[in-house]
């Protein structure tokens, strides 16, 4: 996975420490909370967001854990409709 990821950086240009542990366990939420086409589709906006936000490892970690978060709540709220069980 860590060549993988060193290659992409490279060939995108990007200069960034990636937390893959952190990443990958916001989209395993999302995957599991939401869907699992979710999950691809979020970890881009995810990084999007973190970019807008500045860019560094604290914007991806402040937006994974919102988006986790998120994931979670709109797994409860789902449960809770009528006719969801």
């Amino acid at each position: 996975m860590k060549a993988w990821i060193d290659e992409v950086k490279a060939e995108l240009g990007i200069d960034l420490d990636v937390d893959v542990a952190g990443l990958l366990d916001t989209t395993k939420v999302v995957a599991h909370e939401v869907a699992r086409p979710a999950a691809p589709l979020t970890s881009f906006l995810v990084g999007y967001a973190a970019a807008r936000a500045g860019g560094g490892p604290e914007a991806v970690t402040r937006a994974c854990g919102r988006v986790a978060a998120l994931a979670e709540r709109w797994a409860t709220e789902r449960a809770q409709r009528p006719g969801s069980a």
